[in-house]
């Protein structure tokens, strides 16, 4: 993987990871209100919600750095580094969005449901898991093809 596309990956993955982080303000206070009967909160949502949004993009985050570090010295094809960077990317973007679009507005994004919140958080779901499995294929083939 060439250097530029290595660290674009890096530096997207760092940015998820930090949405992931600020994900976890609302979190936290959906949490505190949600034990605590005296305690409020100006965030909507549930906890499910916010602890998945937290989750989604501390773990995507993690996932394109350590793809990005295991494919740091595997010979690939431009075609090949751009599956696997622009997937991790779409991936990582995708799931975050959703998981605080999905947090913010009480969708599932378990299915299309026409013109509303929950289509969009079906819709960026389902890109991610396209670009995740591009990815992960990729990935997988040029480990196989890069073994000493």
């Amino acid at each position: 993987m060439t250097k530029n596309m290595q660290m674009t990956l890096v530096a997207h993955g760092a940015l998820v990871f930090l949405a992931g982080m600020l994900a976890g303000f609302p979190f936290a206070s959906v949490l505190v209100a949600s034990l605590d009967p005296a305690a409020t909160t100006m965030w909507p949502g549930d906890v499910r919600a916010w602890k998945m949004a937290h989750m989604e993009g501390a773990l995507n985050g993690m996932l394109m750095i350590a793809v990005a570090a295991a494919m740091a010295h595997a010979a690939m094809s431009a075609r090949m580094q751009g599956i696997i960077v622009w997937g991790l990317i779409v991936t990582g973007w995708g799931n975050i969005v959703a998981s605080v679009v999905s947090a913010m507005t009480g969708g599932r994004g378990l299915g299309f449901t026409g013109l509303d919140w929950n289509s969009l958080t079906f819709t960026l779901f389902m890109l991610a898991i396209v670009g995740v499995v591009a990815a992960m294929i990729a990935v997988a083939v040029a480990a196989f093809r890069n073994r000493g």
